[in-house]
């Protein structure tokens, strides 16, 4: 009996845990852009006074739709999109001056390369 039930629970919680992921794919018959995505306040000079995720397309800066900032973590961590400028693919459209997200994929971070000591 108790294993049925460990089982049954076991189930339960990877099913749950698969629900939760993002799983957007990329639609292959839309063109995927190279964007920078960060906090339009505290990252990108956006106005506001709340941290929401934002990317900056061609030296522009737009607030974003369809993902929200701790979608990737914690924003306020040290890596975080508060703390961080990341590169990112997504896929979208402007419209009233925000980019509405149906794709995104935060590339990883560049490792900072050490200086050696002379």
């Amino acid at each position: 009996m108790m294993k049925g039930l460990f089982t049954f629970f076991s189930c339960c919680f990877f099913v749950l845990s698969a629900i939760g992921q993002n799983t957007a794919l990329a639609d292959t018959s839309k063109p995927v852009q190279a964007v920078e995505v960060s906090c339009g306040k505290c990252k990108l000079g956006l106005p506001g006074k709340t941290c929401d995720l934002a990317i900056r397309i061609d030296g522009k800066a737009y607030y974003a739709d369809g993902a929200g900032i701790d979608s990737f973590g914690d924003a306020h961590a040290g890596d975080g999109m508060c703390n961080a400028i990341r590169n990112a693919e997504v896929q979208g459209e402007l419209l009233d001056n925000r980019f509405k997200i149906s794709y995104i994929k935060i590339l990883p971070a560049e490792k900072k390369k050490k200086r050696s000591k002379s």
